[in-house]
């Protein structure tokens, strides 16, 4: 791959699967190992192939994705919500190994976004070219924050500092009733 693109400089690393889990069901146990080994060591992985050549080059960026459900968890899907949370501390502590290298170090914190049939599973889902208008506006205003947050995601972003946190994942909380034998 870099011997046919030796001058990669930009790295988005967007590993991701959103699988349903009942913590009641030991069996929930599969679902939770393929969404960390995806969503996860997947990011590390992907990170870790590139890295190399990014600091040989003296300069670049890696962008990770990971999602408002890492900083306001959504029940119904528990370790996708962890391993966001992980991506997040992955890149905030990738960021600061990187610093004074030239490589910078960006997060992509996506809302729900209306991907794929999304808009039949949430309809609260923000339109992707609507969320990607707001993408491109934010990094036009400043091409290297630390994190990209939308309008749409900053209410997960900043819910514990805004004292929304409780009532929001009681809210998200009502999802559990779709499981079997709720």
């Amino acid at each position: 791959m870099l011997a046919a693109h030796p001058d990669l400089d930009v790295v988005v690393v967007m590993s991701g699967v959103m699988l349903v889990e009942d913590l009641r069901d030991p069996g929930h146990i599969t679902a939770a190992e393929q969404t960390i080994d995806t969503n996860l060591l997947g990011t590390i992985r992907v990170v870790d192939a590139f890295t190399p050549h990014l600091l040989a080059r003296g300069a670049g960026t890696v962008v990770t994705v990971s999602s408002g459900i890492a900083f306001l968890p959504f029940p119904l899907m528990p370790t996708y919500a962890a391993s966001k949370a992980g991506v997040h501390a992955y890149t905030e502590a990738l960021r600061a190994q990187l610093a004074g290298t030239g490589v910078e170090v960006a997060e992509l914190v996506p809302p729900a976004v209306a991907t794929a049939d999304q808009e039949q599973v949430n309809p609260a889902a923000l339109p992707l070219d609507t969320y990607l208008d707001e993408v491109v506006e934010l990094l036009s205003a400043d091409p290297t924050p630390s994190e990209v947050l939308v309008q749409g995601v900053r209410m997960h972003r900043w819910a514990e500092r805004d004292g929304t946190y409780a009532d929001l994942v009681a809210r998200r909380s009502q999802a559990l009733a779709t499981l079997p034998g709720r």
